[in-house]
């Protein structure tokens, strides 16, 4: 542990955003698998809803813009493909 007031205080926001960061990535997985375990009914709004959380998670700079782009991308291609 270190002994520099600065740098425990960087520790601990460092563990906060981790922290923020595992939960984020964890609600992203959730909702891509409610995605495509859905219905026909309940595709769409539930492919809407794993959009907008991936969108956040891009902003806030927890995954890269691109990766958001292809996580977005294979959801959409997939859905689509089941409906077929």
């Amino acid at each position: 542990m270190p002994n520099i007031k600065s740098v425990i205080k960087d520790v601990k926001r460092s563990r906060e955003r981790h922290e923020r960061n595992i939960a984020v990535k964890s609600k992203i997985k959730t909702m891509v698998k409610k995605a495509h375990a859905a219905g026909e009914e309940e595709v769409k709004q539930a492919v809407s809803a794993a959009t907008s959380v991936i969108d956040k998670a891009a902003e806030k700079g927890i995954i890269h813009k691109n990766a958001a782009a292809r996580r977005k991308s294979r959801l959409m291609k997939a859905t689509s493909k089941a409906a077929e």
